[in-house]
């Protein structure tokens, strides 16, 4: 099994303009749509591990404090892209594409928020 996680999802309160931004700013990790229905859509390379949705309760979707999802890249251009065209589609920057020495050498990343604010990663191990 090559992962610990089934799937991970957020909360938003703008399902057609997050399924857009999604769409874009994973694409740039070769990460697509893989699963969709009313107010949900589900991404990844194989399997939709990645959701993004309208909250099952109808309350507003809220941002967790020390949240964050990290997609892995394959190349610093992907990186790079990934946090251009978040920024393009109305991301905020969280952190511009370089190593991060804290966590290790040769681990190279970008942080942006989405459009609700939740906080997304792309990371690479060079």
């Amino acid at each position: 099994m090559p992962s610990i996680l089934s799937h991970v999802s957020l909360g938003t309160n703008q399902y057609e303009r997050a399924k857009a931004f999604y769409d874009a700013v994973l694409g740039t990790l070769g990460i697509g749509c893989l699963m969709s229905f009313d107010g949900g859509a589900g991404y990844g390379r194989k399997f939709p591990e990645f959701w993004v949705q309208l909250p099952h309760d109808q309350q507003r979707a809220t941002v967790g404090n020390g949240v964050h999802i990290c997609f892995r890249a394959e190349s610093v251009d992907q990186v790079k892209a990934f946090h251009a065209r978040a920024l393009e589609l109305g991301g905020t920057d969280d952190g511009a594409p370089g190593y991060r020495k804290e966590y290790s050498d040769n681990y190279y990343a970008a942080f942006v928020r989405d459009l609700d604010g939740n906080k997304i990663e792309a990371m690479l191990m060079t």
